[in-house]
């Protein structure tokens, strides 16, 4: 006669329960500590590989970011550099102005013709040294600043802008006499007007770039909170969770004792105790 063997199934149960219930309170307690609610893709494989993605369109984003920088400040540079020009060639046409008076002296023509190539001078080292990190975009000879705008390859131009003397006409001007303060008088007028035209290209360029680095700013902070929402945890709620589980985990404990005390009372009475 075949005997059967029975076993303790409750406590085969509250065993069971008691090791999901510690297996729950461990995975807790780990998105508590990383603050993540996916940590590898056993957790969720298709939500971990959009936010890889993600994650890799916002270091894209940020690379983005850091050239558009770049660029801001090259073309801020330009611009405060073209406006001091800018203002030179009007207190050099100021002096051009008193130099084309009827009846001055020699010796007035002489200062005037001094301060304006003093004039000149100053906007010819300002050109020189409007640069930023090597980039200079008013000088002669200066190329055109090609600037990336977004992670696909995109790109825009900035065009170089030239205020040395040579490039505004007026290298070669003189007040020496009253022939040649009035033709530096129509170059200033001249030169005054193309300054003019290059400046609104720099600040056209410069208005191109604030736009795309805040969208781009704006983009990456949507795509951050797009993947916080995708595997961050939420704290709160997880923390709640966790006293919960831990209460289970308690009673869990309780009942498996309990139910392994059962066999153990009936055999005591066999025993007579």
């Amino acid at each position: 006669m075949v005997q059967s063997i029975n076993t303790n199934s409750g406590a085969f149960n509250a065993l069971q329960k008691l090791n999901q219930t510690t297996k729950s309170v461990g995975n807790t307690n780990n998105r508590i500590s990383t603050g993540l609610k996916i940590n590898s893709p056993k957790d969720d494989a298709a939500t971990l590989a959009i936010a890889q993605r993600l994650l890799g369109d916002i270091g894209g984003a940020g690379a983005v970011k850091s050239g558009l920088n770049f660029a801001q400040s090259s073309v801020g540079v330009a611009e405060v550099g073209a406006q001091a020009v800018s203002d030179l060639l009007i207190e050099m046409k100021s002096v051009a102005v008193q130099a084309n008076q009827e009846g001055l002296d020699a010796t007035s023509r002489e200062a005037l013709n001094a301060e304006f190539n003093s004039l000149r001078d100053q906007a010819g080292s300002i050109v020189e040294s409007a640069s930023f990190n090597g980039t200079n975009l008013i000088k002669a000879g200066s190329g055109n600043l090609d600037v990336l705008k977004d992670d696909n390859g995109n790109r825009m131009t900035v065009v170089a802008q030239d205020f040395s003397a040579g490039g505004l006409g007026i290298d070669t001007l003189s007040l020496d006499s009253v022939a040649n303060s009035q033709t530096a008088l129509t170059a200033i007028d001249s030169a005054i007007s193309t300054a003019s035209a290059q400046q609104a290209s720099l600040g056209s360029s410069a208005n191109q770039i604030d736009n795309q680095a805040k969208f781009t700013t704006q983009l990456q902070d949507i795509l951050k909170e797009g993947v916080g929402n995708l595997i961050d945890a939420d704290l709160g709620a997880e923390s709640a969770n966790l006293q919960a589980q831990q209460v289970k985990q308690k009673l869990g404990v309780q009942s498996l004792s309990i139910a392994n005390s059962g066999p153990q009372h009936i055999l005591n009475l066999f025993q007579g105790n």
